[in-house]
Order: structure tokens, then C-alpha cells, then sequence
């Protein structure tokens, strides 16, 4: 008696569709064939896009019941299933010009041809733990909006920062810098606001670390919020920036800070010995374990415009390119980072960030301490301006400009994206 039926078994893996048919064979007398055949018999084994929507079985490819060494001995005898042909070659446009094939043995796209290839060979990578968070603080209850940085806002110190550190926790984001908008009447022209122990900063860190005691709280060291004169520095008559005098009432301000609870005191002044008299009043007042972020190769920028604004921190006369270096200069970054890295700094910074690319790779090749940079107001309010006016992809620009600062070499990035990007990262549109 032999089998006139074919028989077809569909089932499922996934949402693919396999079909087993069996061809019919004069030796053949049920399901379980002997592996005594004489004819040729073809097992031909094809998928479809089809599954779990058209209601079939979901379960595995149902097998014929045959052992491994009856599968085995089938193939030896020739009786080989067939699997989906070679696809065939995909046609060229009309027009495309008959060429030989380029004689090379090295092609680059071999290992960009697909994503998983790319995600496989990517060299750079980001996370939302490289990232730290720059947020302004006023002594007001509102949170305020900062009309030339979108999205961006003096937060009330009680309320809305807590709620706005609460959300970046949320995606990964758990580093923050904070920066006060002082009330004007309490600005001297020595800034010593900046080292009340019940002032906005300190009070802030006490807060935050009371309600999250793992958050790492960056400061910035630095008195032109405090500073009648908006200068970073002690200005005397003649208008010249006080070096020495200025950092006396540095290292105050950074031990007010650590005695707050600040992870890291970041010293942004640029004045010259800031970092080892900071490091030895840290460590005189017992906060060895407090770390210094010193601002090393700190420019005198134009794109730092949104954030002055953010502050009311303009300076009242001059500028400060006495004290910030010169935007045209390279090899002087060397001579700060010499500087800063024998007085006991533990990261390098640099700012602004995206135009500064030479400077990051340069201290990364020459130091090997953290480097961090800051993607400073200008970039952050360039790129928002873009994208409302549909110039460009801003979800995309944010996401390269940041992945650029880390092929660069940095390892962690002030970024006010912070938490847009933290939440890109983690695949949330809000």
C-alpha cells in the first residue's frame, strides 16, 4: 500500500509560518518513514510571514519524529531537505554603468552595512551617567523661565529643584551642578555671601542630600554671583582682577560648600593657584574625601550669553579676558593643566564643549585624569533655536553633539539636555 496523500504540516516559531511537505514516495507507508528508501524523497521546509495575527499555532516547528542518526543517515543517502532558495541578485537602476570591480582588499562599509554591524563596531558610547545636570537656583517659590534658554528655568529651591532632580533621577541622570541667582542686596564687591554657611547654595545642598543622600552634588566656585561687580574675582579701583585676595575668599567658599555636603567644589574663577589652595583649606578642615573639578582650559567665550542672563551675573564693566584664556590659544591649555594637575585637581574641565573638541582631545591624551566639558548655554539654546524653527532635528543634533564631546574624550558632560537626553537614552518621549 503506498501514500498518494503529500503531507503538509504548518506551525509556527515566533510570527513566522514554517510549512513541512512531504513529497510522495512508493516506499513510503507511514508517517515515520524508513531510511530504506529507494526513491528520492524531498523534505521541502519554507516560511511566511504569517503567525500569531491569522490565529495559527504558536508552538514550535512540529517535528517528524525522527532520530538524530535517521536524519543523518537520510542526508548521506541523499535524500537532502531543501531550505529557501538563494535570493536572487538585486538589480541595479537603469542607467548604472558596466563596470569591473575595484581591485581593493580593504572596504570600510563591509562593517557599516547593517545596524547590527554598526551597533557591534561603535567605538563611543553614552549613558545617562556621563551626563551631569546644570541647574539654576533663586530663593523665590516659582520656578521662573530663562528666556534665552527654552526649557530652561530658575528653580525655586524648595519645591520645583527637588521635583526637577526627582526627574532626572528617574532616567539615570543622577549628577547635578548647581548655580544661585543671588537677590541684588546681598552682593558686596567681595562677594562674601559666597561663603555664608546659611546661604542659598549651602542651604540647597543640605536639602538635597537630605531627601537624596546618594545624589552627587557638583558646586561652582566662583565669585561673580555673589559680586557687586560681576567679576569672578575681587576688583580693584584701577579695574585689575585681585589674584591672591580673590583666592582667599575662594577656599572659603569651597569649605562652606563641603561643610554643606558637596561631592565635588568646582573651581570656575580661573585665577592662578586656585586648586592647590582650595585642596589644602579642604583638607586643613577635615574634607580629604571631597573632590576638586577644576575648570582648566576655561575660555573667554561669546556662547556664554544665556547663562549671564540666567544669573543677572553680567560683569558691571570690562570683560574677563584677564582671566579667561584666549579663544585662539592651544598650547596654553597645557600650561593649566600642568598647573592644575600638580596642585591636586581630580577632573579636568573644559568649556565651552562642542567648539572646543582640540581642547578635549588634548587634555585627554596629555592627562590621565577624568575630563569633563560643558555644552554651555550658547550650544544648548543654538540647538533649541534650530529646532523650533525646523532647521534641524533637535532630538538628533542634542544626541551627536553630546556622543562628539565623548569620542573627543570626554568622560562626563555638563549639559543642560541633561534630562531630555537622559530620557532619549532611555527610549521616553515626554
Amino acid at each position: 500500500m503506498t501514500s498518494a496523500a503529500m503531507l503538509n504540516a504548518p506551525c509556527n516559531i515566533g510570527a513566522v509560518k514554517f510549512e513541512v511537505k512531504l513529497k510522495p514516495s512508493p516506499n513510503l507507508f507511514c508517517a515515520r518513514p524508513s531510511i530504506k528508501l529507494n526513491r528520492r524523497r524531498v523534505l521541502t521546509i519554507r516560511a511566511s510571514k504569517e503567525g500569531h495575527d491569522n490565529g495559527s499555532s504558536s508552538g514550535p516547528l512540529r517535528k517528524m519524529g525522527l532520530t538524530d542518526e535517521e536524519c543523518e543517515a537520510a542526508v548521506v543517502a541523499g535524500n537532502v531537505p531543501e531550505a529557501p532558495p538563494v535570493p536572487p541578485k538585486p538589480a541595479a537602476p537603469a542607467g548604472t554603468p558596466i563596470v569591473s570591480s575595484l581591485q581593493i582588499n580593504r572596504r570600510p562599509r563591509r562593517n557599516r552595512r547593517s545596524s547590527a554591524a554598526r551597533a557591534a563596531f561603535q567605538e563611543t558610547n553614552i549613558s545617562p551617567a556621563n551626563l551631569v545636570y546644570p541647574l539654576f537656583i533663586h530663593e523665590g517659590e516659582e520656578d521662573t523661565p530663562i528666556g534665552a534658554m527654552p526649557g530652561c528655568y530658575r528653580l525655586g529651591w524648595r519645591h520645583g529643584l527637588v521635583e526637577e532632580v526627582a526627574k532626572a533621577r528617574d532616567v539615570g541622570v543622577n549628577s547635578i551642578v548647581l548655580f544661585p541667582k543671588v537677590p541684588d542686596v546681598l552682593k558686596t564687591s567681595t562677594g562674601d555671601e559666597a561663603y555664608n554657611d546659611n546661604g542659598l547654595v549651602p542651604r540647597t545642598i543640605r536639602l538635597l542630600k537630605d531627601k537624596y543622600p546618594d545624589l552627587v552634588i557638583y558646586t561652582d566656585v566662583a565669585l561673580d554671583p555673589y559680586s557687586s561687580d560681576g567679576h569672578d574675582g575681587i576688583v580693584r579701583e584701577d579695574g585689575v582682577i585681585m589674584n591672591d585676595e580673590t583666592v582667599h575668599q575662594l577656599c572659603k567658599q569651597a569649605v562652606a560648600q563641603a561643610r554643606a555636603g558637596a561631592d565635588v567644589v568646582s573651581p570656575s574663577d580661573m585665577m592662578d593657584g586656585r586648586v592647590g589652595a582650595i585642596r589644602a583649606a579642604l583638607d586643613a578642615e577635615g574634607f580629604q574625601h571631597v573632590s576638586i573639578m577644576s575648570y582648566t582650559a576655561k575660555y573667554a567665550s561669546s556662547f556664554y550669553g544665556p547663562f549671564r542672563e540666567a544669573l543677572d551675573s553680567n560683569p558691571r564693566f570690562g570683560d574677563k579676558k584677564t582671566y579667561q584664556m584666549n579663544p585662539a590659544n592651544y598650547r596654553e591649555a597645557l600650561v593649566e593643566l600642568q598647573a592644575d594637575e600638580s596642585e591636586g585637581a581630580d577632573i579636568l574641565l573644559v568649556k565651552p564643549g562642542l567648539p572646543y573638541l582640540d581642547i578635549i582631545r588634548l587634555l585627554r591624551d596629555k592627562s590621565p585624569l577624568p575630563i569633563a566639558a560643558y555644552q554651555v548655554s550658547g550650544e544648548y539654546s543654538m540647538i533649541k533655536a534650530g529646532g523650533v524653527l525646523k532647521m534641524i532635528d533637535e532630538e538628533r543634533v542634542m544626541m551627536e553633539s553630546l556622543m562628539c564631546l565623548r569620542r573627543a574624550g570626554a568622560d562626563i558632560i555638563l549639559t543642560y539636555f541633561a534630562l531630555q537626553a537622559g530620557r532619549c537614552m532611555c527610549g521616553e518621549k515626554r
